[in-house]
């Protein structure tokens, strides 16, 4: 029992000193080495992989600004339409509001019909409120899709030489070599492209 104890524990220390040294060398079973390098481009642990910071490239893609721009002009648009429609409203209100108190309707009934189309008009304001809401968010996600999809499509381009097996959004990494952020050079190739785009 003493002695199979003893084979034990040198099996046990030979195979963690088998692990130490592999481990410390760099070495695989089959003795050779991983390829691990830090530069960017060069491969870690066999794979060839790199990063783009998605959330900068939106700020400040000079087709995001431009989209941007226009979307604010249509904000500015539909904020005036309904600040122009809420105002009308609420002078017929008060008006209204003024008129009652002072017994100028001519009949109950006429006061009624008054409210009535003072209560429809309000709802169609705030019909008015959600629609443009609406439409302006969809314009947004309109935009932002695009934005991404160009992204998309010109990483996908980028990759036919550059030959990555991943490139990540840095929103995911919470940490990782600079020399793998490819986020400037690619803001500037697809900014390039667009002012390309606008000239012709």
């Amino acid at each position: 029992m003493k002695g199979s104890s003893i084979v034990v524990s040198v099996v046990l220390f030979v195979a963690v000193a088998v692990l130490y040294v592999l481990h410390f060398t760099g070495g695989n079973a089959d003795g050779k080495t991983s390829p691990v390098r830090s530069q960017g481009g060069d491969s870690v642990g066999g794979l060839k992989i790199a990063y783009v910071k998605a959330d900068s490239i939106i700020l400040n893609y000079e087709m995001a600004q431009d989209m941007h721009d226009e979307f604010t002009k249509k904000q500015e648009a539909y904020t005036s339409e309904y600040g122009i429609k809420r105002q009308t409203f609420e002078k017929e209100a008060a008006a209204f509001q003024e008129k009652l108190q002072r017994g100028g309707f001519l009949t109950e009934q006429r006061a009624v019909q008054e409210r009535d189309r003072l209560v429809g008009k309000e709802q169609e304001i705030v019909k008015l409120d959600q629609e443009l809401s609406a439409k302006l968010m969809e314009v947004q996600q309109g935009n932002n899709q695009k934005i991404l999809d160009n992204l998309m499509d010109f990483l996908k381009r980028y990759n036919e030489t550059a030959k990555y097996d991943f490139i990540f959004n840095s929103a995911e990494v919470l940490i990782g070599p600079e020399a793998h952020n490819l986020t400037s050079e690619v803001l500037a190739a697809m900014n390039e492209e667009y002012k390309a785009t606008k000239e012709q």
